[in-house]
């Protein structure tokens, strides 16, 4: 019988490099749930007691904003290899993933205007308008403005974070790169337009997206997903619209966007024009 490594993992007794006893690896270990658990400080003094809903949910959706932008990277490669049941299968979770978002909604909710104005002037400049990881999701999708990057001082973390996806592919080239390896045509103009420019309808890409759907049932399920995940978002724009009009009314939002007025403009804007423009003809 062979004799188990010194310090390998889970022997018991074994220890790690240098001689120190490894500690077992636990479920709170793991998690980290040590430092998680600790990151809920409210700035009220004392603290008001919906202030740490407020909190949690929104490190909750950063959360979600990771697992998504890491889902992304992954259908980007599904896309350029033309695996198309991986990428199917992960459309899939990121559609669950924003039905989870959607769903926090109702949560918050559950807090009273009155109840968020307790702590609001405590948030100062702080606002989910400048949540980074959702303008990363934004132009990785291909919903690029490069004048959100105005928003951060030049050098900043973030603002390298966001240049760094404007400048790169979005999902949607990726797309394109799926949709020739199935004998698609790409027009030039798509193939070698700024990709720092934002989605746009392309009548050619329409005319094989339709063909795509009556003649590959197999394909149509991906785009099919592609709409829902589409649709979806636009839910969650108008629910957050809703949400913060319910809250704040027309009044300005912290870190000086324009509140409500600002989050209307983003409704109805869809990632993937074409898809919408096609269903007359299905």
């Amino acid at each position: 019988m062979t004799k188990p490594k010194s310090g390998s993992r889970g022997g018991a007794g074994g220890d790690a490099a240098g001689g120190e006893r490894a500690l077992p690896l636990t479920y709170a270990r793991y998690l980290q749930l040590d430092t998680l658990l600790g990151l809920q400080q409210p700035a009220s003094n004392p603290p008001e007691h919906d202030e740490t809903l407020f909190i949690v949910i929104h490190q909750v959706y950063e959360l979600w904003f990771r697992l998504l932008l890491h889902e992304f990277e992954k259908i980007r490669r599904d896309f350029t290899q033309g695996e198309l049941f991986e990428a199917i299968a992960t459309w899939k979770r990121v559609r669950m993933v924003l039905k989870t978002l959607v769903a926090q909604i109702d949560v918050l909710e559950t807090m009273t205007p009155m109840s968020f104005l307790t702590f609001r002037d405590r948030l100062e400049a702080a606002s989910g308008f400048q949540s980074t990881q959702f303008r990363e999701m934004e132009f990785l999708l291909g919903h690029k403005r490069p004048e959100m990057l105005e928003r951060f001082p030049a050098g900043d973390p973030a603002r390298v974070a966001l240049e760094r996806r404007l400048n790169e592919r979005s999902l949607v080239d990726h797309f394109y790169d799926f949709l020739a390896k199935l004998g698609v045509a790409i027009p030039d103009a798509l193939r070698q337009r700024d990709v720092r420019t934002p989605n746009a309808p392309d009548a050619d890409i329409q005319e094989a997206l339709v063909k795509l759907y009556r003649q590959r049932p197999d394909v149509a399920i991906l785009l099919e997903l592609m709409t829902d995940f589409d649709e979806g978002l636009q839910e969650w724009r108008y629910r957050h619209v809703m949400m913060v009009q319910r809250t704040i009314g027309n009044k300005m939002g912290t870190g000086g966007s324009l509140g409500v007025d600002y989050l209307r403009k983003t409704l109805f804007a869809p990632i993937f024009p074409d898809l919408w423009l096609i269903r007359n003809r299905l």
